[in-house]
């Protein structure tokens, strides 16, 4: 089918035809006829086919339809625009795009910058890490479309700047992403508070039954299109395998890259710290690359795409998932999978980033022994074996600067990129508190730090926990504390005074007496407590208790004669 088939809008087929499209892809052709007259659609399509223009084109003809003026025209073709218009369409209506990820929301922007041009429609991007005013003010100009993450689209709603009722239509595009960064309560807030009389439409390249659930829970019955039910991959996209040791990944990759020579290749990390390092590798052996991760500010993550789409000797991304939705960058003929994904739904994400438009693509993933199970789940999604590459001894690059020390695997590879904790000792100990102190007080770490102790330095675990205040000089520090303090003091007040239950008497002159007004009414009077009768701590207990005194009742004295008694006659001296 032709775009020409769909009796467009002039204005609207005029921009697509100047864009190049003629031809329709499968998705379009399934879900275009049904948006234009109104139902709601979930559409199943693998990535790279054209989704995005599948519901943007439709809603706009819609949009267009409803802003003409029927006169001067005949009951026929008044019939024939109201079947497809939006019905009572207000200037302060418009549509809303969700997506999950800032990139997308930039990508689905632009789109709808270049196929409204002609036709005078307006769009606006509403995501974070970037400045709310001028999000504000393109509300305050009235547009009719706008693409936003959930999260900045609650904030603007809380604000009172967005008003969802007027929401006509929503979009959810790569809806089982957004569910799988836990944007599903999001989703149904802003559900909640959208007129029900709405469009809603679902677009993603891998099925979720949990979004279908969410749609009927809110009341649409979408049409549901899967052109995808017999693949889970384009066709045109190679995907191969090759199998290596954990350390020799860097050999393996930069030896597939100066054998392929691609013109755009993206190489895709789980490991947020370690994008960096690889794109520094890459760069320091003579292969310039860069990398973008949630590490970078936004303003600094648009310069990286914007500096790798353009013609330059900077073709090689370095990123994570972050990248692996919804950008259509062409001109990518390669992937490379430094770490094979947890999930198999972002494999299929990742490779769909070459191979688009019906381009020819290559994807290749590095299989280490830590990504035995990935490879696994893949293969029971694809239902089928992937292919195992392979490269001559005599083109594996063996003369290169070393990658950089935080991979090797004495640490564990991906251990190592996350946050060292503070205070802990440099063994790497994670679990589990840390080691006690030789000289049998509190915890090492907790004498250590802020002081830059064992642990690594004042600076090591930012934000972990905050410092603790340190003693005066002449404060002394309880010593032979006990791991658990006594549960009953702690309650009673009394181990405010600097009593850990260790058996010592309360030292009052440290802090001054105690106002026994405002002691806790359940606690007992000071002349009742026990006091132990010499200065030498007792053993500590799980839960310590005051020593009895020494000067014990009479008639305590007496029952305990009674009983040595006893125990000398059943038993003999």
């Amino acid at each position: 089918m032709k775009f020409s088939d769909l009796q467009l809008e002039p204005s609207l087929a005029a921009e697509i035809e100047k864009l190049g499209y003629s031809e329709c892809t499968p998705i379009q052709v399934a879900a275009m006829p049904a948006i234009l007259e109104g139902k709601d659609v979930a559409g199943l399509a693998q990535t790279g086919t054209g989704k995005t223009a599948a519901f943007l084109i439709p809603l706009m003809d819609r949009l267009l339809k409803a802003r003409l003026k029927t006169d001067d025209l005949s009951e026929e073709e008044k019939a024939k625009i109201t079947a497809r218009a939006f019905t009572d369409w207000r200037a302060q209506n418009f549509i809303l795009i969700l997506v999950p990820t800032r990139e997308l929301a930039e990508q689905v922007y632009e789109n709808i910058q270049k196929l409204g041009a002609g036709s005078g429609l307006r769009g606006a991007s509403v995501y974070g890490g970037t400045a709310y005013d001028k999000q504000k003010e393109a509300f305050r100009n009235s547009v009719e479309f706008v693409v936003a993450t959930p999260g900045r689209l609650i904030d603007l709603f809380k604000e009172h700047i967005v008003d969802l009722k007027q929401v006509r239509a929503i979009v959810f595009d790569e809806a089982d992403r957004m569910f799988d960064m836990g944007f599903k309560d999001d989703m149904k807030y802003v559900l909640q508070r959208v007129p029900q009389e709405r469009q809603f439409l679902v677009f993603s390249a891998t099925l979720n039954f949990d979004v279908l659930n969410t749609a009927y829970q809110f009341g649409a019955d979408p049409v549901e299109i899967d052109v995808s039910r017999d693949q889970a991959r384009a066709e045109n996209v190679k995907d191969e395998i090759f199998h290596c040791g954990h350390d020799e990944k860097p050999k393996f990759l930069i030896s597939l890259l100066k054998k392929h020579q691609p013109r755009q290749a993206i190489i895709f990390s789980n490991f947020k710290f370690s994008v960096e390092r690889i794109a520094r590798f890459l760069s320091e052996n003579g292969i310039p690359a860069m990398g973008t991760s949630s590490l970078l500010t936004q303003p600094q993550r648009n310069k990286v795409l914007e500096q790798f789409k353009a013609e330059n000797d900077r073709n090689i991304l370095v990123a994570t998932d972050v990248a692996a939705r919804g950008l259509d960058i062409k001109g990518v003929d390669m992937v490379i999978n430094f770490d094979l994904p947890n999930d198999a739904e972002s494999y299929v994400h990742r490779i769909g980033r070459t191979g688009r438009a019906g381009a020819e693509g290559r994807a290749i993933s590095l299989v280490g022994d830590k990504d035995v199970e990935s490879l696994s789940r893949i293969e029971d999604y694809l239902k089928h074996k992937l292919e195992v590459g392979w490269i001559e001894n005599s083109e594996l690059v063996t003369d290169f600067k070393e990658f950089p020390r935080e991979f090797s695997s004495n640490r564990g590879g991906d251990r190592g990129d996350r946050p060292q904790r503070s205070g802990g000792s440099s063994g790497g100990r994670r679990d589990g508190p840390p080691p006690r102190s030789s000289t049998g007080g509190g915890y090492q770490r907790d004498r250590n730090r802020g002081s830059g102790g064992s642990g690594g330095g004042p600076g090591a675990g930012s934000g972990d926990r905050p410092n603790r205040p340190q003693p005066s000089a002449g404060a002394r520090r309880p010593e032979g504390r006990p791991e658990g303090r006594s549960e009953g003091r702690h309650q009673s007040g009394e181990a405010a005074s600097g009593d850990r239950g260790n058996g010592r008497p309360r030292q009052e002159g440290r802090s001054g007496p105690r106002n026994n007004d405002n002691r806790n009414p359940n606690s007992r009077p000071a002349a009742s407590r026990p006091r132990p009768s010499s200065g030498r701590p007792q053993p500590s207990r799980p839960r310590a208790r005051p020593q009895p005194s020494s000067a014990k009742p009479a008639a305590q004295k007496g029952i305990v004669q009674k009983v040595k008694g006893f125990f000398k006659n059943l038993l003999g001296s």
